[in-house]
Order: structure tokens, then sequence, then C-alpha cells
């Protein structure tokens, strides 16, 4: 038992960090740079414009240097660690824990630190020095002895030579403009260039020289590589002779211990966090608080590692402060050349305790490369052939095992006994501010993809339990996002079973094959291999989890993974339509429409984007940002719906997910968001795919093809067919089953870009550099031998306090430019250009409040501005600086001709949309005086000369309907079509995405060549939609979860997007303030869930199908419902609401006619029609309408449309009425319906209407004159018998039979109900609106 004791010091207003005091600012706006960055944004309904376009001035916080996130600096760090659980001993002891525990004041941006254990050391001054500890004693001498190294020019002989080999070794082997800048500016612009150094230059020589000292030895560091050999056992299936040993060579290594070591001495050593804390955020907007995850060092799983260190017993005499170094690790195999088989596998090492700002940076030097794993050589399978009574099947097993064996192997070398001993004692270091530490070092992450996942993990390549860090079967991915797959996760986390896989072995050395029965029945389920695994062997006993460690990868998952497989099958039913080959040419040609944004934030699409040639994950990213309306209108129109609404799901998920600070808030709408994108999926598998019959691509069928030639040649002729192959849409892949794994891992780890495979994949490219330079023998010791040189001109270049230098482009001086050169004939983008110019002037020098924004000025006061002769600036560029949703500054840049667009807060008083939309047409300064009768005044003014767009009246949009905003241009007739605007107001940049199914056209601005039109068009996209996930700053300020964001911003961003459901942390309701009426294309979702629901089996005591799920999978479904506003309630009562109808009722109107939600107004129409057809049929002139009527009326009106309206339409509409008895009475008299049976014959008519509807049941109409309607023939087996027949047999067999066999054979019944609902969609009867009203 443990007893802790905690304080929280309170700060005093000595204490307060100038980071802390609250500043008011506006955005900073540069003119004439040259540059660019990412936006990102979020959006829902925007109201019209007003009148005037005077946007609202924008208060936004300009934060000091220690309020901002220090991952601007490369030399700021990021943490990640784990803990060791200590040995149970047989003596119970009681620890007193005492917690000096720290909590710091909230800055401006309210956040706050909280440190379980005060800190001695904080590398970021954000806890003042007088808080931090000073229990650890002070290094008066250097313990350590590192390798003799010297300030430049060592180890040359001069300056010049070190200048030259500097730059030779950059990592690029590449001569391109950046670096021949490099070559002229560092070298021989340098004041200690010499020519006459020179003379009689070898680079050969220069090169023995970075190897070795002036003393000709070998400059030899501590962590230098090291080569060896691994030895791994190949069965024999031999009792007597056993497994026989191969000689794997070519392991280079370095010791982890020493490469820790090391790093503790670095430079970069003085940004490490050596305590984790937790960030904790006050909202401004309402004061509660809440917990931030960024860094690893933030994170859940550092701070339990190291609250297990404090409980583990002291080193004996040891009073040191002990901390954790947090390792993470990466490895991937990779091409080093474009042509040819040259790879290597590379093993990187991180320290978490850096920020992942830093890491990210290939040049930061925070990559350690601590390995080259060895590949299984070819000359293995000479040793597996010569085996006694081995099959090819065999052999692909005995390979696949050896290859297993090797890679634990190597690690087995690599966890050698000194980082044994150091995991569980610590190793004393020096820290950056010369104190001795003791330091732990803990594995926290292991990225990686796929296929090495598997092999860390010891498990099956794809089998029936694939997943690394679980032990759900492959059978149960379809169930993705709902509540029994989520609890499955929790309650089957995978577990290794030494015990198995030990007798497993046994079997094996004792002549059975790997994949033999014994050995699969020894292992058992889980998909475990006979593999001992190394992590777990070694690190297990000190509480390492091997499976909790290997992290989602968010870029082969995700955008390599599910997006590009998603991607791929919306080509594949492009082409399934009829003409689908003209439909994909429009796909291809729309995306090189696209336009670009930022520096390289979204790239020109060249190509046919269909055939995705040579595209790495960042092109899939740009693919699914501008995806929604390039896909629009390609599909059939209830088919596009579908896919319009995933599209949007993916993208707010794919944004979610990629967060680089999450608070509980977004962690909260990040799992929601999953639960409705895995909702879409399922509607687009069972609706979409299952209609069109999909094949692969061209593509891939030439890739299948040369597959099957170079099969051919190897004597191994493949059995398939040279035809077209079907293609289906797959969820049950491990790929879409990481999905749900991402919430609960941003909780243990902090947010995905900190352990993202992209880290890795950056760092190849130092290798990739090095290749070119080798002889391409041995390659993995001769890039051990080029990263040794680099290593030594980095420590080299340190010592010196040598820096590169920075070469920015200077801006022109702006071209002069008279106001009178703007006006062009004809051209209605310059009318009234000067009077609107004065205005615009008028309203900035005399600081108008908002309210002035209708204002007209006299001429008189125009006349007041004077412009000396008539003369203003053009500037080309211009860049808008802004704050960051995680605490950074960045900046845009406008540029009229390439990106133009800008997004400015909303001038209305009470805005539905937060921003307002312009076009940039002109970047303008000038010198203005005011001549008002007093002294004249001069000012120094910078305008912006724009073109206004405005969101569409009748299009939603938001995160409630899944769409993305829409704009347009203010038609020319307007007065505020164009206008001036403030550069100071302007927030960011916008990307606007041309609506291809909107078209081009000239009903904003008359045709022709127009200033108005930058790019020389002469005529305009018709409508534009704001692509508000073309980075995530963008899309964070369509929330109100953006920490770095102004507290002005995301109030106007929380009341003016009512349609984004509020989800707070803090609270499991969802409330939703959107009144106005949704689009009927989301408002299917509950359907689905109540589908899923009635097609669960009825055996509650099958734990994985009980009743409380079922509850969770429809509340599921309501969270997703997004056309609920046939419902009305109250912010504080959200439980509490009324149906409008009912509502009608109550306020007086005895029969009200409504809907149950909400319908299309086609739809409406239909009814509306029918229904007063009937209420006033056999009603002559001046007649009275008989009200009791309205019901029957009503159900003939919903049968009479039923071949233009579909049933979840029409079944929508009800009628509530309130009768007295006698009325009552009245009506059961009349009514055409008489049940004498009552309410069973009710019910039973009610189930025939609903199969008339269907088609399973057919009328047949009686040619008699007085129009009876003859008896209904029913077929032998409806459509709904069939289904009910499917879910009887589909029960018992999960109630009765094997899990396996059930769940196979569910598979089977779900592809036939399928293929039975496929032929019911093609006999059903269909008509057209035409056909309709001309009656045929």
């Amino acid at each position: 038992m443990a007893y802790g004791l905690s304080s929280v010091p309170p700060l005093t207003d000595s204490h307060l960090l100038d980071s802390e005091k609250q500043l008011d600012d506006h955005i900073d706006v540069e003119m004439g740079g040259i540059s660019g960055d990412r936006l990102d944004y979020h959006d829902a309904e925007q109201t019209a414009l007003p009148m005037r376009r005077i946007p609202r001035p924008l208060d936004d916080i300009e934060p000091s240097h220690n309020d901002l996130n220090h991952s601007d600096n490369a030399e700021i760090p990021s943490t990640r660690s784990l803990a060791p659980l200590p040995a149970r001993s047989r003596i119970q002891r009681v620890l007193l824990t005492l917690r000096d525990t720290l909590q710091t004041t909230f800055n401006s941006f309210g956040l706050c630190r909280i440190y379980p254990h005060r800190p001695s050391f904080e590398p970021d001054k954000f806890v003042p020095s007088s808080l931090l500890a000073r229990t650890s004693p002070t290094v008066l001498q250097d313990t350590d002895s590192p390798p003799k190294i010297f300030a430049p020019p060592y180890p040359f002989p001069n300056m010049t030579i070190y200048r030259l080999m500097s730059w030779m070794n950059l990592g690029s082997n590449l001569v391109s403009e950046t670096k021949v800048s490099h070559l002229v500016k560092d070298v021989m612009l340098a004041q200690d260039f010499d020519p006459q150094h020179l003379e009689n230059f070898s680079v050969k020589q220069s090169l023995r020289e970075l190897d070795r000292d002036k003393n000709s030895k070998k400059i030899i560091f501590p962590d230098d590589w090291i080569q060896t050999s691994v030895v791994i056992d190949i069965p024999t299936k031999s009792k007597e002779d056993g497994p026989q040993p191969y000689t794997v060579p070519g392991l280079y290594y370095r010791p982890l211990v020493e490469v820790i070591r090391t790093a503790f001495t670095d430079i970069q050593a003085q940004a490490f966090h050596l305590l984790p804390f937790k960030w904790m955020w006050k909202d401004p907007l309402d004061g509660h608080e809440e917990r931030i995850f960024d860094e690893l060092y933030t994170s859940d799983v550092w701070l339990e590692a190291q609250d297990d260190l404090h409980k583990l017993p002291r080193e004996p005499g040891c009073s040191l402060e002990r901390v954790i170094a947090g390792l993470m690790l990466f490895s991937d195999a990779t091409h080093l050349a474009n042509f040819g088989m040259a790879k290597a596998w590379p093993l990187y090492m991180y320290f978490g305790n850096l920020t992942k700002y830093a890491r990210s940076q290939p040049q930061s030097g925070a990559c350690h490369l601590v390995a080259f794993l060895p590949s299984l050589p070819d000359s293995v399978k000479d040793v597996l052939s010569s085996l006694f009574r081995i099959s090819k099947t065999g052999m692909a097993s005995l390979h696949a095992h050896c290859r297993r064996e090797l890679f634990h192997a190597c690690w087995e070398v690599l966890l050698d006994e000194d980082f044994l001993h150091a995991y569980r004692h610590g190793i004393v270091l020096k820290c950056a501010d010369g104190v001795l530490r003791r330091v732990f070092p803990r594995i926290f992450t292991y990225s990686a993809d796929y296929p090495e996942k598997v092999l860390i993990a010891t498990i099956k390549d794809m089998g029936l339990c694939p997943c690394p860090r679980c032990l759900t079967l492959k059978s149960f991915f379809s169930f993705l996002g709902l509540a029994r797959d989520m609890k499955n996760r929790m309650d089957n986390v995978r577990v290794y079973v030494m015990a198995k896989v030990v007798k497993a072995r046994e079997f094996i050395h004792s002549g059975n094959t790997v994949d033999g029965v014994k050995v699969e029945h020894s292992l058992g389920e889980g998909s475990w291999v006979p593999v001992l695994n190394t992590f777990v062997e070694k690190l297990g006993p000190f509480g390492l989890d091997p499976f909790r460690m290997l992290v989602v990868d968010f870029m082969h998952e995700c955008e390599l993974g599910t997006w590009k497989g998603l991607f791929s099958h919306l080509i594949r039913l492009l082409y399934a339509i009829p003409g689908g080959s003209q439909l994909v040419a429009t796909l291809d040609q729309r995306f090189r429409q696209v336009p670009t944004f930022g520096n390289g934030i979204i790239r020109k699409f060249s190509n046919n984007t269909s055939e995705m040639k040579r595209l790495a994950a960042h092109d899939f990213e740009d693919i699914l940002q501008c995806a929604i309306p390039v896909f629009e209108g390609l599909f059939p129109a209830d088919h596009d719906v579908v896919v319009q609404s995933l599209l949007y799901r993916f993208a707010q998920w794919h944004a979610l997910a990629k967060l680089r600070i999450h608070s509980e808030s977004t962690v909260v709408f990040l799992e929601e968001t999953f639960k409705k994108l895995s909702q879409k999926l399922r509607k687009f598998q069972a609706y979409t795919c299952a209609v069109f019959n999909t094949v692969e691509l061209p593509r891939e069928k030439t890739a299948r093809q040369r597959k099957a030639a170079q099969c051919s040649v190897t004597n191994n002729p493949s059995t398939e067919s040279s035809g077209v192959r079907q293609k289906k849409f797959n969820l049950t892949t491990y790929k879409f089953h990481a999905m749900g794994d991402y919430v609960r891992t941003i909780r243990l780890f902090g947010t995905t870009d900190s352990f993202t495979t992209q880290i890795g994949e950056l760092a190849h490219r130092a290798l990739k550099a090095f290749y070119p330079l080798t002889s391409k023998l041995d390659t993995p010791a001769q890039l051990a031998k080029h990263e040794h040189r680099r290593r030594v001109l980095r420590r080299v270049k340190e010592i010196g306090g040598i820096s590169s230098s920075d070469s920015q482009p200077r801006a022109k001086a702006p071209p002069a430019m008279s106001s009178q050169d703007h006006h062009h004939i004809g051209d209605p983008a310059v009318k009234n250009f000067v009077p609107k110019l004065k205005d615009h002037i008028l309203y900035r020098l005399g600081e108008l409040d908002i309210n002035y924004c209708d204002h007209n000025f006299t001429d008189e006061q125009r006349n007041s501005v004077i412009i000396p002769n008539n003369t203003i600036y053009s500037v080309q560029t211009m860049q808008v600086h802004y704050t960051t949703y995680d605490l950074r500054r960045e900046y845009d840049t406008i540029n009229p001709r390439t990106h133009g667009d800008v997004m400015v807060l909303s001038g209305e008083t009470a805005p539905r949309h937060p921003y307002w939309y312009a076009r940039v047409l002109g970047i303008y300064h000038m010198e203005v005086w005011i001549n008002n009768g007093d002294r004249p005044a001069k000012r120094h003014l910078d305008v912006l000369w724009v073109r206004w767009l405005a969101a569409l009246r009748n299009h939603k949009s938001g995160v409630k309907h899944a769409r993305l905003p829409k704009i347009a241009f203010v038609e020319e007739t307007d007065l505020d079509a164009f206008g001036f605007l403030d550069p100071g107001q302007v927030i960011r940049g916008a990307h606007l995405l041309p609506a291809f199914a909107s078209k081009r056209g000239t009903s904003s601005l008359r045709h022709g060549r127009s200033l108005a039109r930058p790019r020389g068009e002469s005529d305009d996209w018709e409508e534009h939609y704001v692509g508000i996930f073309v980075d995530r700053d963008m899309f964070m300020r369509y929330t109100h979860f953006g920490i770095g964001h102004s507290a002005m911003l995301r109030r106007i961003a929380r009341g003016s997007l009512s349609s984004h459901s509020i989800v707070r942390a803090d609270t499991m309701d969802v409330i939703s303030i959107e009144e106005d009426a949704a689009s009927g294309d989301e408002g299917d979702d509950d359907v689905e869930c109540l589908e899923e629901c009635e097609d669960e089996p009825e055996d509650d005591d099958a734990e994985s199908f009980d009743s409380e799920e079922c509850d969770d999978d429809l509340s599921d479904g309501e969270l997703d419902d997004e056309d609920d506003e046939g419902f009305v309630g109250d912010e504080e009562t959200p439980h509490e609401v009324i149906h409008l109808a009912a509502g009608l009722q109550f306020s007086g109107f005895k029969s009200v006619i409504g809907t149950l939600w909400v319908v299309d107004d086609s739809v409406a129409q239909h009814v509306v029609e029918a229904f007063y057809k009937n209420m006033f049929k056999d009603l002559e002139d001046g007649g009275v309408m008989d009200c009791t009527k309205a019901a029957w009326a009503l159900n003939r009106a919903t049968h009479s449309v039923k071949t233009k309206v579909p049933l979840e339409q029409r079944m929508v509409f009800v009628h509530i009425e309130i009768l007295d008895p006698v009325e009552e009475r009245e009506v059961g008299d009349d009514c055409d319906y008489e049940f004498p049976g009552g309410d069973n014959e009710i019910v039973e008519e009610v189930r025939r209407q609903m199969a008339i509807e269907r088609g399973d049941i057919m009328e047949v109409d009686s040619d008699s004159e007085d129009g009876d309607e003859a008896e209904n023939v029913t077929p032998e087996y409806t459509f709904t018998q069939v289904f009910t027949l499917c879910q009887q047999l589909e029960d018992a067999c999960l109630q009765f039979g094997e899990l396996e066999v059930s769940f196979d054979l569910s598979k089977r019944l779900q592809a036939f109900r399928a293929c039975v609902r496929r032929e019911e969609i093609r006999g059903a009867k269909q008509t057209t609106i035409d056909s309709y009203f001309s009656g045929k």
C-alpha cells in the first residue's frame, strides 16, 4: 500500500510569467513577402450579405514568446515513455510517497501545467526558477569521457576545406538551387574562405581526415557502429538431429545505452523534458477546465511510468533524482534507389523528451540511426530445399518462420545486458543543467507498418485475429464502430501466451512442421506463431507491454490504406455506371481544375488522378481534402447523396485524427465522428456498392497480368484467368479495424503526429542521399560510415557555434500606379472605385463603429481626403500572420493572381455564420492627408480591393448536415459587389473549390475580360465550396475548440455555427440548437441502426449480442441524426422536446398533419397535392370541407403517390386529431375501413399494405366497371418471407452452433439477402415526373 501526500502551492503575483499576461492585438500583416502556409476550415450555414460590406474588427490575442507552443523552435523537446512494474517481493512493504505537486497559473490562453512531482529542470521557462526543486547535487567536474572533438576547422587543416566538406555532407546528392546557394553563401562568400587553401586539394584525403584524427587514429565514439552476425535455428523435422544453426551476417548496430549517454550530452538535451506533466485548459468562454493531449511527456503512459518509477526502491546509497528517457522506435525496410534491388532495413530511435515539432524535422539531428537489420539471404532456400520431405507449402511456412526468428534474434542482440541493467537500475548521467540524475530508459512506442507489426507481435500476417493489439476475430471487423466492437476491443486485449509458445516450439523441435496440426492446436486462438517474443522475454518482467506499444500508423493505415481503398472503389463504381469511362475522364478533368493553396499544402493535380500513378501519402491527403466537389453529381442522385455524406465524414475524421493538439472535447468529437463514419461506411457498402457490379481497375488488371507473367517465367504458372475479376468493397480489413483505436491511443500516447511513421519515412531521405556516394558493395557498412561522418561534422559545428546563412529574398520595390489607371471603360469592377476608396479611408481614419456600415459619406467629406498626386502603390503579395489552434505562429501568403481568396469575421450583429469571404483583386498602400479644417494629418494606409462572395440561402452546410458551405459571387448590380478591406481584418487565406456541378456562367458578372478576373477568364464558376478541410487550423476555426484562437473568434463561432452538435467533455448529452430544416440526405441513419438491431439474435445469454449493446447501437444512430428538426427543445432541457405537429395542436388546432422528420420539398408537394384532391373529392360548389376525412385523405394520398415517393419518405406523414366521443363514433361509421377483428386485424392490414408498397404482394386490378379491387394474390414466397427465413436460420446458428461456423454462415446469408434485395430493386416499378403529369 502506498500513501500519497500532495500539496499545490499557490503562485503569488511575483511568480506570474510574462507569458500569462493577456494581450489584445490584431493580426500582423507583412507586405511584399513571398511565402505561404496551410489553412483549415469547418463550417455551417451562412446568411446573406448586408447592404454594406464592413466586416467585424478582429480582436485577436498576440501571444508572448512563452505563451506560444515552443514547437516553432527546433531545439524544444517532446517526450514519451513507459514505466516498468516492480517485481513482487514476498515481504510486504509499506511505501510512503511524498508528492510535491506543482500547478502553474493559467496563461493568456487558459493553459496551465500540473506536475505530479516538482521539476528541477524545465526547458521552456514556463515555470519560474524560484519554484523549481533544489534536491539534486550539482556536478563539480565532468565524469564523462567523450571523444576528443574540437572546434572547427577540426579535423581539417583550415576553414576553407572544413566549409567545403561540410557543404558536401549536407545530406543531398542532388545539386539543386538550394544546394548551390548554400555553396556560394556558406563557403565562397565566407570571410575565412581562401582559394589558396584549395591548392593540391583531394576529396579522398579530406574524407580520410574526417574518419581519423590528427594522430591517424579513427575517431571513435562510445556509441559507434558494431558489426556482428546473428545465428538462428532452422527446424529439420528430425528428432535425432534437432534444429540446424544458420548464421546470418550483416547486423550493424550502435549500443542503445551508449546512444542514450550521448544524447544527454548533446546540445539538444537542453530542450529535454525530464518530468512529465498534465496540460489543463480553462476555457475563457465559460471557465470550465479540461485535459489537453499533445506531447508524449504530457500523456497518461508517461505519467503512469513516472509514478511507477517513484514507487520502486532507490538504489543503495543513491539520492539522485530519477527521470525517464522516453524511447520511440521506428523501423521500416526501404528501397535506396528508384531502379534496382538495393534495400536497407534501418532502425531509428527518437527521444520522446524532445518536442515532436523538433523530431519531425529531418535536419534537426533528433533522429538516431541505431541499427541496420539484415534480411534473410536467398541462400537460406538452399538449406530449406535440402530438408527431408518438405513441400512447397511447408517451405514457405518455414521461410516465414526463419524471418520471424531472425528479427527477434536481432533484438536479442540490441537488448543486451547493459540495456536491461539500465532499464532496471538506471544510469547516472549529467544533464544539460549540469546536474547528475539517474536516467531510466523506457520504450513507449514502436511505429511500423503492418508487416513489421506482425513480426514484432509474433502473430500471423492477416490471420483469424490479425490485430496486433487485440484478439478481435476478423469476422467481427464488419461491426466497425458499434458498441459491441468497442467493448470487444477492451475485453480482448492481446496478452502473450508464453506457455503455449514454448509448448509449440517443443513440438517443432521434436519433428513436427511449423504449421502442423499439433503446433496450431497448442498455440490455440489468437493467430500466434511459434516464435519467442524478445520484448516479452526480456522487458516483460519490467512492465513493458509489447502490444500496446504498437501504436496506430496514420500514414499507412489511413491515407495509404482505408482512404486509398475507398477512393479506388469509388473509381470502380464510376466505371460500373453506364458511360463510366466518360465519368472518370470528367473526374480527372475536375481534379486538374482544383486551385492550389499555400506553400505546397494543396498541390496542382497534373496527371490523371484516377490512375493513381506514383502517388505518395500527401497526394492522397490532397485528394481527400478536395474530393467532395469533384465527385458531386457523378453518381445517380440517390447514390450521390450517400457518397457526399461519406466523403464529408471521412474528411472530418481525418482532420480530427490528425490534430496536433487535442482536448477532452475534441477527443469526444473524434469518437462521435468515428461512429458516424462507420455508419456511413456500412450504408455505402450495403446500399451503393450492392447495386453495382464493380470489377478491377485497368491498372489493377495490368498489375495482376504482369505478376502472372512473372510467375510463368519462373516455372510457376498462374491458374488465374486473364479476364476481368470482380472487386467488392471490403470493410473486414485490419486498416479499417484500426480506426477504432485512435481515441484510446491519443489518450495514452498523445496526438498521432508524435509517432506517425511519416517521421521515419522522412529519415530515409538521408540514407537515400548517402547511397549514390557508396560503391554499392556491403551497403549497410558504407551507410554506417557516412552516418558516422555526418555525426562528427554536426558535433564539430555545435562546438564551434557555426550557423548556416539563411537567405531570404528581398521584396522588390512596389511599382507606383496612378489611381486613374484603374479605370477601364465598361468594366463593372471599377465602377465608383474612387468614391468607395475614399469612403473606406474615412471609415478607417474615423475609427467608426461597426454600426456605421450603412453610413453614406457626402461629397464634401470625400473631398477632404487627399491622395498626393492621386497615386497609390500596388504590392504583389501580402503575408497574414496568425496564431494556430496549437499555439504556433504561422502565416498565409495572399497573391491576387494565385491565392487571392481570404476570410474575415462577419460584420452582422447576430451572424449565423462566423465569416465572410472575398477575392482580393489588388493590394495597395498609400499616403493620405485628411483636411478637416484643422491642421492636415498625414496617414499611411494599406488597403485591399476585393470582390465579395455570399452564402447561398437554400444550402444547408456544416457538421450536422455533412456538407461543405457553398458561396457565390455577389451580383455586379449590388452596390457592395466590390469594395475595400482593411488588411488587418483578414484572418486567413481561404481555399475556395469550384462547385463543378453548377458549371461556369456569367450570372454575377457580365461576359468578358475584367479586372475582377485576374487570371484572364471571361466567366466565373457560378458557385464555390469552401475547403474547410484544407488544413487542421482551418477546420478548427469552424469549431469553438481551437485553444490558440482568440476568445472573441471562438465565441462568434460557437454562437453562429449552431448546426454543429455541441459536444462537451464533461457531459454525455449532445445538444443540437439548430432550428432550420435540414436536407433529407442524412436522415436515414436511425433507420439503418434500427435494421441492425432487428438483425441481432435474440439470445440474451450471448455476451456479444445483449440488449444493452443493441441500445448502444441505437444511441449511436441518434448521435448521427442529422435531420431531427421535427422536434424542438431547449438547450437547458435537451431531453424535454415537443413535436411541431403536437405544438400546433396544443395551440388550438384540433386536427394537424405533420411529419416525423424532415422530407424533401418535392415529396411534400406530391403528397399535399394528392391529399387535397381526396379532401375535396365529391365536394359540390359552395359545400363545406369535412375535416374528419383528413386521416382518410392522408392515407389515400400516401397510397396514390407510391410510384413517385419512396416508402421511407411516405411513412413520415402523420395525422394528429382530438375527437370527442360523438365525433369518434361518426367517423367510425363512415370510414371505408372496418376491422371487426380489432387491433390484430388492423395490424395485419398495415402489414399487408407495407408488403404491397415493397412489391412483396401484387395488386391485380379488376376489370369490373365499379372499380372494386380484386383479391390480392400472394406469391408462394415473398421477399419478406425470404428475409425472415434467413434471419431465423442465422439466429438459430448463432444460438446453437459453433462460433466460427455460425459467422461464416451469417456472412453468406447476408450476401444472399443482398442479392435478393438487388433483385427486388430491379423489379420495382419506376416512373418519371413527365410521364406522371402526362398521365402515361
